[in-house]
């Protein structure tokens, strides 16, 4: 659900000759937010993947697979490196809903959305470039939506435009107001990136957080 955030925080941080570099293969700034919490120095870079679904693929499948693929496509720049990858899908009944892209397209998936339960699955993973070893969790977050009348999506749409964000609604901001409950092990997770799972496995692979 993320994408704007605060252009002041830095692309990366310095690094300590005591751990492995950190990097996040991701440009989007609500990623790189949360994982400045964590206070450890890390690198950004660009992953370029194919985001296209392979035929029979689940949507949870799919977000593994990519975070994995987003990972792995900025290795070969961060020899020695942790690499964190994510990718996140919103389903509900069986449809993946991305990002609207404009205000039609979000009127009409917060429509079909309102009432419902929809499952925000992030795919998280950390490769370690030392032995070539991905680390892959899977995170689900079910969101139900109120019943929304169609005044109130499009009074929301016109405070809080979120046609770059899956299923339409930006939870860390006015679109917390679309939402009647939550259901998940980790709140990050919803904007983008798991921090308790990552702290998870960045400890199995020997990074310490604290």
């Amino acid at each position: 659900m993320p994408d704007s955030l605060s252009d002041s925080l830095p692309d990366s941080l310095p690094e300590s000759p005591a751990s492995p570099r950190l990097v996040l293969a991701s440009t989007s700034p609500f990623r790189r937010e949360l994982l400045a919490r964590l206070g450890l120095p890390f690198h950004t870079a660009n992953p370029e993947t194919d985001e296209t679904a392979l035929p029979g693929e689940t949507p949870e499948a799919l977000a593994l697979r990519l975070s994995e693929a987003k990972a792995r496509a900025v290795a070969g720049q961060f020899p020695g490196a942790l690499i964190i990858g994510s990718d996140q899908v919103a389903v509900c009944e069986g449809e993946i809903f991305g990002k609207p892209g404009n205000h039609e397209q979000a009127v009409r998936q917060l429509k079909k959305l309102r009432g419902k339960t929809v499952n925000f699955f992030t795919g998280l993973c950390l490769l370690d470039t030392r032995d070539d070893q991905a680390h892959v969790r899977g995170i689900p977050t079910l969101v139900t939506f109120r019943d929304l009348k169609d005044a109130q999506i499009e009074a929301y749409l016109a405070r809080e435009p979120a046609y770059n964000c899956a299923g339409s609604a930006r939870s860390e901001g006015l679109g917390i107001a679309l939402i009647a409950r939550l259901e998940g092990s980790d709140p990050n997770a919803l904007v983008g990136l798991p921090l308790i799972a990552l702290c998870d496995l960045l400890q199995e692979t020997g990074l310490q957080v604290l």
